[in-house]
């Protein structure tokens, strides 16, 4: 077996005999009328170009297998749409084009042109005419049998992944699939999509530690936004009632099978509706996605069956630490047990940790990773929840859930603070939070709160992870897997 530097210089060697010979190993265009997916729809309609009657398919694809014996050669050609067979012969190409052909390799791409015949096995075939060469490969590529297996590798090389796996070009189509189903949802709802800055002078929206960058122009920091919501809200303010936005988010944080710094989010926000309201649009949302891509309402994820019928389970955090996590209810409100408790799990908390902080802490340990099916989890300490609303039945609450499923947070929404002096306070106490070393704290943001001034109807929103939701329709077990780049250490690290 030849090495691959070896490989690599014969067939540079190659591209260079391909000049001499005055075929360019790079042409610009070639005019392509069909796909392997409408020939075949053809075939399956009983009107299949024939090879014996002049008719003719023309199509382009990357070689991804070939098999020569002298005087023909059988080929597997694949393009965006799928892989067929064609088959050249030396009589039928001619003697010139037939020499061009042997200096092909698997990898190059050409264009084919020809009408259609069944083997001896009743494959429909090419009988190629005429064919052109559109990109000659230097780099061989991974072996078939082996292909690209290595995590890391298939990560690093996305483009090689997508050559080698089709389960991987799979996960893409279906997430292509999945973002325009959510588009289709809002939009027949009368949300309209609109885009917020992705830089920021004041990161806010959520509780992470942001990434900096410096405008040399405005000689200004700024900040990757963590989060659309403050400008989404402001849009809110400013008359548009049902906004929604799917884009990229950047937190400043480690990386996992659940995280990624850089990651997609949807959030929408509608006027006159509270947090119930939302747990109705999530369970609809969900419905109508699973309708478009799955034709189900239940999945295998990771070897469990799950059920995505409504209505789903809803439970507070203090009956889900009680109830799944095993947390006494009289605990839940003496700090100092608390703490104990949290120190018998090994839980690391830090010096500004609160009450409402070490109860989520104490969630995300023992609860969150048992949520399987569909559930609502609300009662939010207010202390973890600086921009939604107070209950009205307990003030030491807001009206805000979060949607778990397969042990993961999918969803979080609330019903929005809009009461500027009460959001002034929040803030307040976030700054003074951050000052005592909280590095994911909300800065203050004195012009939301200006806007919020003017005033801000009863609105309710959300924010959908469209990463983790990929990761549940396509069965993936890392994030990685449904990020088509995602962020690793540099390479030998």
């Amino acid at each position: 077996m030849e090495k691959p530097d070896t490989i690599i210089e014969v067939r540079k060697q190659k591209v260079a005999a391909l000049r001499e010979a005055g075929v360019n190993p790079y042409p610009s265009f070639y005019h392509v009328s069909d796909t392997v997916a409408s020939v075949l729809q053809l075939v399956d309609a009983g009107r299949a170009p024939s090879a014996d009657d002049g008719t003719a398919v023309t199509l382009a694809g990357r070689i991804i297998a070939v098999n020569k014996f002298g005087k023909s050669s059988f080929i597997r050609l694949r393009d965006r749409t799928g892989t067929i067979q064609a088959y050249l012969q030396r009589d039928t190409v001619g003697e010139a084009s037939y020499v061009l052909f042997k200096q092909l390799d698997i990898g190059d791409f050409i264009g084919v042109s020809g009408g259609l015949f069944q083997t001896r096995t009743g494959e429909w075939t090419i009988l190629v005419k005429t064919f052109k060469l559109l990109c000659k490969a230097t780099r061989p590529l991974p072996e078939k049998f082996h292909g690209l297996k290595d995590p890391e590798k298939r990560y690093r090389k996305r483009y090689l992944d997508l050559i080698m796996n089709s389960g991987t070009r799979d996960i893409f189509i279906q997430r292509s699939r999945i973002i325009q189903a959510v588009r289709e949802f809002f939009i027949a709802r009368e949300f309209m999509e609109v885009e917020t800055p992705m830089m920021q002078a004041i990161p806010g929206g959520a509780e992470a530690k942001p990434f900096i960058t410096h405008h040399n122009a405005l000689d200004m920091d700024l900040y990757l936004r963590i989060a659309p919501e403050l400008y989404l809200k402001r849009l809110v303010i400013g008359g548009f009632e049902r906004v929604f936005e799917i884009n990229r988010n950047f937190r400043n944080e480690g990386v996992s099978t659940r995280h990624n710094p850089e990651f997609t989010m949807l959030e929408f926000y509608q006027s006159y509706a509270d947090f119930e309201t939302l747990m109705g649009i999530s369970e609809e949302l969900f419905g109508y996605v699973l309708s478009r891509v799955k034709a189900s309402l239940c999945l295998e994820y990771q070897g469990q069956t799950i059920d995505f019928s409504p209505p789903w389970r809803r439970l507070t955090m203090a009956e889900a630490l009680a109830d799944i996590g095993g947390l006494d209810r009289g605990l839940q409100q003496d700090q100092e047990s608390l703490l104990r408790f949290a120190e018998s799990r090994h839980l690391q908390l830090t010096r500004t940790d609160n009450i409402g902080k070490i109860m989520t802490k104490l969630f995300d340990l023992l609860v969150e990773p048992k949520l399987i099916q569909p559930t609502f989890i609300t009662g939010y300490p207010i202390e973890v929840s600086p921009l939604s609303k107070t209950s009205e039945k307990d003030p030491r609450l807001v009206d805000r859930f979060e949607l778990f499923i397969a042990g993961n947070e999918i969803a979080n929404g609330f019903s929005e603070l809009n009461d500027p002096e009460e959001q002034r306070r929040r803030f307040l106490l976030q700054v003074s939070a951050r000052e005592a070393g909280d590095e994911e704290a909300h800065y203050m943001d004195e012009d939301y709160v200006e806007a919020l001034e003017y005033g801000m109807p009863p609105t309710a929103g959300e924010g959908i992870g469209i990463d983790r939701l990929v990761m549940l329709l396509t069965d993936a077990a890392s994030i990685r897997e449904v990020i088509l780049f995602p962020h690793m250490k540099k390479a030998g690290e």
